[in-house]
């Protein structure tokens, strides 16, 4: 009696991508009213990594994942998963239950595998892997009411940056990639969470006291009409915010922007901060606008 055997077929291989990484899928459209595909977001990543790298790099990190795409089914994922190769880096954090291993990339190669992991925006803690529990930045988001206008977001930012000025701390805008803002503040690595979050919440609490209609602290949406929830939330163990340079899996592809002061206005269109604008905007820039961030040693005196 004659047999048929049924071959298996091979499965497809990896495209050789941007960087020499591998890509599978590279044609897949991610962005479908832009026509972005995961190509596309691999050049893109390839070409701003010496720029996002020193936000990123030695930080555990939240990753928003949408491997088919925006149009599809995203979710949140901060451990390993099977799969990922060494260059996406491991370390243990302490959790409630023991110790568990959170991902983070030391270079533009851990960067890249996040992409081939349909990886659409990138949260770095405040604090190193080496040293988790003492934050070495501080973040003020400022989270507007949908009825809220920019402008007021923009003086937001600019009372949040005067507070700052006023005990002796220098901070730096970033959009966000939505309708907010973030003022961010480089701080020494010597002062645990736990004040830290509470020196934020203080500074928060003090905005909201000086202008109750304006800014708010509770989440609660109920109680956030017309205001700007002052979020200092996310100075804690484990929290997070988007990352300078990353893409948004949002409506219109758009990217978080390290921003100078004198560019935080009423005329500044967050939206405008597109993958093709980025890369433009690194190509005219001639100063980082952050190039001091990292130089600042600044002490938190509590």
């Amino acid at each position: 009696m004659a047999t048929s055997l049924k071959r298996k077929r091979a499965a497809p291989k990896p495209a050789s991508g941007p960087g020499g990484m591998r890509l599978t899928h590279p044609d897949r459209v991610i962005f479908a009213a832009q026509g972005l595909t995961k190509r596309d977001l691999a050049e893109y990543y390839v070409e701003i990594a010496p720029h996002m790298l020193p936000h990123i790099a030695r930080r555990p990190l939240s990753l928003v994942r949408c491997p088919t795409g925006t149009g599809d089914k995203c979710f949140y994922q901060k451990h390993p998963v099977v799969g990922m190769t060494d260059a996406i880096r491991r370390v243990k954090v302490r959790e409630k239950n023991g110790y568990e291993q959170y991902v983070h990339v030391d270079d533009a190669r851990g960067l890249l595998e996040l992409i081939q992991f349909g990886t659409l925006e990138i949260h770095p803690w405040g604090s190193r892997a080496d040293d988790l529990d003492h934050p070495d930045q501080l973040i003020f988001d400022l989270d507007p009411d949908p009825s809220v206008p920019w402008k007021r977001v923009v003086e937001a930012a600019h009372e949040t940056k005067s507070l700052l000025e006023e005990i002796g701390l220098r901070s730096f805008p970033k959009s966000t990639g939505g309708k907010g803002l973030h003022v961010v503040v480089p701080i020494k690595p010597t002062v645990e969470w736990a004040p830290a979050k509470q020196f934020c919440r203080q500074l928060a609490e003090l905005m909201v006291s000086r202008a109750p209609d304006d800014y708010t602290t509770n989440m609660s949406k109920s109680v956030r009409k017309n205001k700007i929830f002052v979020d200092y939330l996310r100075n804690d163990f484990g929290s997070t915010a988007i990352a300078a340079f990353s893409t948004r899996a949002r409506e219109g592809a758009p990217v978080a922007v390290p921003l100078s002061w004198r560019e935080v206005t009423a005329d500044l269109k967050p939206a405008s901060f597109t993958l093709a604008a980025v890369r433009e905007r690194l190509k005219r820039q001639r100063t980082d606008p952050w190039k001091d961030f990292w130089k600042l040693r600044q002490e938190l005196k509590l």
